[in-house]
């Protein structure tokens, strides 16, 4: 059997950063799009076709996967100055993986919705049954 380097179970592990990295808002989205494109994209088209994103964040997002390895970023000197982020061969190595994820997304989010749904309306019958006055026994025996 082959051995892990690395338990990323362990609270000291250095993968961990990797994951870290992932969990952060708009991360699977930059990846993604520069892999559904194929080709290295400029920051505004980045920019216009991730929905939401704003210019500080997309800068900073993009900065941390090029320290990361995951994405180039290409200067070409014109007036004005271009720039273009495109995907590393790591970053396109680890795109691939993501689409198995985001497949499974596309497929699963009815089944997600469902399961909240229930969730939450079991949740609420919980609550409204806590909130409800209890019963107290009331002896209806006549007196001697």
């Amino acid at each position: 059997m082959d051995t892990v380097p690395y338990d990323v179970y362990s609270r000291h592990c250095p993968a961990r950063l990797f994951f870290d990295r992932l969990a952060e808002s708009w991360v699977l989205l930059i990846i993604g799009l520069l892999r559904k494109e194929g080709a290295p994209l400029r920051f505004n088209d980045l920019k216009r076709r991730i929905d939401g994103i704003s210019q500080k964040v997309l800068s900073q997002k993009l900065k941390q996967l090029e320290r990361d390895g995951l994405v180039s970023r290409e200067l070409f000197p014109c007036v004005p100055v271009r720039v273009e982020y495109g995907l590393t061969e790591l970053g396109l190595s680890f795109a691939a993986t993501m689409e198995q994820l985001t497949g499974w997304a596309q497929q699963n989010v009815e089944a997600m919705a469902q399961a909240q749904h229930r969730y939450d309306a079991a949740q609420a019958a919980r609550e409204a049954e806590r909130a409800r006055p209890a019963l107290r026994f009331v002896n209806t025996l006549p007196e001697r």
